[in-house]
């Protein structure tokens, strides 16, 4: 349920984010927002040198170091193991459709040979490599969709306006420039969306940077979205701010929560808009390689989140923290397999559908595809399970790994299901037919 929100906070919001009047999405954008919602399934990748620290992605902040100290870092970057191949092959057998990758984090070091900035990883780096370019060309051949990452704040940069974050890392407050930064921001995007192919969406990040500040920080956005939509009008625009969506963007994007949840914190006030919706969620606890970091959650609570997501018609972006030498770390490959496997026998119940008819419950969720409807049971401890559908429409129910017939009765309230025994499979589905 959307939560009221007054009027004026509206339009605060609205200028905040810069909207654009009257956003009219092209064709092929609207196409491609299709598309979108019925890959359901997407891999994260949280990559930059902040890898080789092993502290996360958020480390020349957490450790207050200072920028200049920080840039050395990319002197001694060098990936001697990465492959975008392997890579990409990896992500598409495990099931995913799509990949996001960061093109430029909040330390400001951009993954790709930028000519606006010459910190990048092709002229400031050893490995002298356009990373982005490699995926970009891996993703065509095996028919991934390529999506970027791009941070509005800047740690890095002395013309970034100073907001909550980066405080105390030793830029001066004098160099600041709006002006400059967002003609930066714009040259680079232009760079990512007219050398490296068609791009699926730009993954925004970084507009709660100025979320204390006195008055609503203009960012621009609308001539942003614009930039954006007009060198590739099927490109969709994502903004990772926790609020409701501005004009001119075309997915909806949820941190660590599915939609309708707000166990992180982040969600408390953009409710569920009608735009594709997506959840980002790591597989261990941090974004960016952390060395120390070895909680990763099992191949089951990773197939249960995509299941759950899917229920609540959302597709789930899972987080990978590629590891400094290039290498995906090895209990992210494994899961990677382990969800692969489970893929290629029930995919058919996730990709192309949509939230099914029978809405979220403890036990499990629902999706569905045409005249089917795939009930999802993922936590139930009996063999009865009461469907509060219109028992009318239901003609058939099979277990869809077999299409054994599942019996069930009918009451005016619904039906009843009755499973041949009590679930013990990761997620047991039970496809109805529906008239």
């Amino acid at each position: 349920m959307k939560k009221f929100i007054p009027t004026i906070v509206v339009l605060l919001m609205s200028i905040a984010g810069g909207a654009q009047n009257g956003y009219l999405p092209a064709t092929g954008n609207i196409d491609a927002r299709n598309k979108f919602q019925d890959n359901k399934f997407g891999i994260f990748l949280h990559w930059g040198i902040y890898s080789m620290l092993g502290e996360g992605e958020w480390v020349m902040n957490n450790r207050n170091i200072n920028y200049i100290e920080y840039s050395k870092l990319a002197g001694g970057f060098y990936p001697s193991k990465f492959n975008a191949d392997e890579w990409v092959k990896a992500i598409k057998t495990a099931g995913a459709k799509y990949i996001t990758i960061t093109a430029r984090h909040h330390d400001g070091f951009s993954m790709f040979g930028t000519k606006s900035d010459g910190y990048n990883i092709v002229d400031a780096t050893p490995f002298g490599r356009d990373v982005l370019k490699e995926l970009a060309t891996a993703c065509r051949r095996e028919g991934i969709s390529l999506h970027f990452y791009y941070s509005h704040l800047d740690w890095h940069r002395l013309d970034y306006p100073l907001g909550r974050t980066g405080r105390w890392l030793g830029r001066p407050a004098n160099r600041q420039d709006w002006r400059s930064y967002y003609a930066f921001m714009n040259k680079q995007l232009t760079e990512l969306l007219t050398g490296y192919g068609p791009i699926g969406a730009i993954w925004f990040d970084g507009f709660w940077d100025h979320d204390s500040d006195d008055k609503p920080f203009d960012w621009q956005l609308g001539k942003q979205y614009e930039l954006i939509h007009k060198l590739q009008p099927a490109c969709l625009i994502g903004n990772n701010h926790h609020e409701v969506p501005f004009e001119g963007e075309d997915i909806q994007i949820f941190e660590r929560d599915l939609p309708g949840e707000n166990k992180a914190g982040y969600s408390g006030k953009n409710g569920i808009s009608a735009l594709p919706l997506e959840t980002c969620e790591t597989m261990s606890r941090c974004w960016g390689y952390n060395i120390t970091d070895s909680l990763y959650k099992t191949s089951k609570e990773l197939i249960h989140l995509i299941v759950r997501a899917a229920g609540r018609n959302a597709n789930l972006l899972l987080n990978i923290g590629p590891q400094p030498d290039g290498q995906l770390p090895a209990a992210a490959a494994q899961r990677l397999g382990e969800i692969g496997k489970w893929m290629s026998t029930y995919g058919e119940t996730i990709y192309g559908t949509r939230g099914g008819i029978i809405a979220p419950h403890e036990w499990g969720v629902s999706t569905q595809k045409g005249n089917k409807l795939y009930v999802h049971i993922l936590n139930l401890q009996d063999k009865g399970l009461f469907l509060p559908v219109d028992n009318s429409k239901i003609t058939n129910a099979v277990m869809f790994n077999n299409h054994t017939k599942v019996n069930f009765t009918r009451s005016k309230y619904g039906i009843t299901i009755e499973l041949p025994s009590v679930p013990k499979d990761i997620d047991c589905v039970v496809e109805l037919t529906v008239k």
